[in-house]
């Protein structure tokens, strides 16, 4: 059936991008991400650069993007400025070198500064989906992300029809856009699958210019191999699981998890999903990766609320021949459902999240190196951390072959307060924080969590300071990160 929406190539779609623009885009990781538009985008600006003219747009997203976003415009120097979250070798590197301002946000804001109009109006958008009708239902593929906003908000909309996506994936969504403030309704949600809106977003139709066919799959990256390192780090944080449940400290059905992204919170789950003490359990995230749909497969998880899915190919092959086994064993909701403080309050989640770097009392940095250069930046983390039943975070103890430390004295750049934080896990142990005083905090997070080379070190450093509530040496407080700098190892 023909729609009455002009069909044009992706190079006469990015034609309608123009200088200075602010473009939105659909993705949240590469799941769902745009791709043909943004490449022919990121190719248009090459050709008025060469020309003697300039063309960046402003970029916002989901969260991160496949390489067609984020690594093809950064090449080209397309971006000016960027929001809100990104895993990008080739955008970081504009970032940090003050070529494109970015802005580092909790994803479950991003929804509502768009609806309130924090970032302007937004020109255009750029949606991946599966199927669009004529009066306007737009059916997203791999992720729902921030979407039904963008689709809401946008002046002028570009359909990304991917043919290559399966149209049962848009079956899965569950999308609702929040009242505005001050008559917002609470979100009547008791289970992680319950379902309280529709499956599929809306649009005006008459602000559709343009569908672009595609046959794409998600530009997905590998996962490595569990090591040794999260291994151990994932035994403790399962050691600690079955205590608290033997405990009584959690309920004997157990609590719905978070998991972040990356190959450690990868492999926690895995360990997670291993573990006898620990009953068939749901997920209430903003990603499901791979460790955890092998285990809805053997009937572990029973069930996963998420955002996108950040798969193997053969994992989303898999989903593709077997729709009605995982039809409404998944549930992909928008960023502002899927993140939502209330909701992570409410279901009781367990949160487990990365850290960069934590000091003696409990702060993470999940973002910046040494303060200065940005990573990714907070994504989601913040918004689960802040209000789950639980809150751990983890990370290796040491990076460059122990030149740099993850346990320092104070976090060069915080994220997550100590307030925010219960639990610490790297592979040399666990630190329970709750209930601990400022000191005892600093100890516990040594003697557990820091590598054994840096021990002494920390010990010193806290023995040395001022006695008071919270026992710091300014003075010498970053010795660490100036070391690192000055010499390229913590312990100069």
């Amino acid at each position: 059936m023909s729609l009455p929406f002009p069909t044009m190539s992706a190079e006469q779609a990015a034609e309608l991008v123009e200088h200075g623009m602010m473009v939105a885009m659909s993705g949240f990781t590469p799941a769902g991400s745009a791709k043909a538009v943004p490449r022919a985008i990121a190719v248009r600006a090459k050709e008025i650069h060469q020309s003697g003219e300039p063309f960046q747009i402003r970029l916002l997203t989901g969260a991160s993007t496949g390489a067609s976003v984020d690594e093809h415009l950064a090449e080209a120097n397309a971006v000016s400025w960027r929001a809100p979250y990104q895993s990008s070798r080739a955008m970081r590197k504009r970032i940090n070198a003050g070529e494109v301002d970015f802005v580092d946000m909790h994803l479950s804001h991003l929804p509502q500064s768009v609806m309130f109009g924090h970032f302007g109006d937004i020109d255009v958008a750029i949606i991946e989906a599966t199927e669009v009708t004529a009066d306007g239902k737009v059916y997203l593929s791999t992720s729902v992300g921030a979407s039904p906003t963008f689709l809401k908000k946008a002046k002028k909309v570009i359909i990304e029809l991917n043919r290559g996506q399966s149209r049962d994936i848009g079956d899965m969504s569950d999308i609702v856009i929040p009242r505005r403030p001050p008559n917002r309704l609470s979100l009547s949600m008791s289970h992680p699958l319950e379902r309280i809106g529709k499956r599929y977003a809306e649009v005006d139709p008459a602000k559709i210019v343009a569908i672009v066919e595609t046959d794409q799959a998600d530009e997905l990256g590998g996962f490595t191999d569990s090591d040794e390192l999260s291994e151990k780090i994932a035994g403790y944080v399962v050691d600690f699981l079955s205590n608290e449940l033997a405990s009584g400290r959690i309920p004997s059905s157990f609590l719905p998890l978070q998991s972040g992204v990356g190959n450690v919170a990868n492999a926690v789950t895995a360990g997670v999903g291993k573990s006898p003490d620990i009953p068939d359990f749901f997920m209430y995230t903003e990603v499901l990766q791979p460790a955890p749909f092998d285990l809805m497969r053997s009937g572990r998880l029973r069930g996963a609320s998420s955002c996108g899915l950040t798969l193997l190919p053969e994992q989303m092959q898999e989903i593709a021949d077997d729709i009605e086994f995982f039809r409404d064993r998944i549930v992909l909701r928008p960023q502002e459902i899927s993140n939502n403080p209330a909701v992570v309050r409410q279901l009781g989640v367990i949160a487990m999240n990365t850290a960069l770097e934590v000091d003696l009392y409990g702060h993470v940095n999940s973002t910046h190196v040494c303060g200065q250069n940005i990573m990714n930046g907070i994504g989601g983390s913040g918004d689960f951390a802040r209000n789950a039943y639980l809150s751990m975070f983890v990370c290796p103890s040491v990076a460059k072959g122990g030149k740099i430390s993850a346990i320092v004295p104070l976090c060069s750049h915080t994220d997550h307060n100590e307030h925010s934080v219960h639990v610490i896990v790297t592979e040399q142990g666990l630190a329970d924080l709750r209930g601990l005083a400022p000191g005892e905090r600093a100890r516990t997070i040594i003697d557990n969590c820091a590598h054994p080379m840096y021990r002494d070190y920390l010990h010193q450093y806290l023995d040395k300071s001022t006695a008071a509530h919270i026992r710091h040496d300014l003075q010498h407080c970053f010795d660490l990160h100036r070391n690192l700098m000055e010499t390229g190892s913590m312990l100069a």
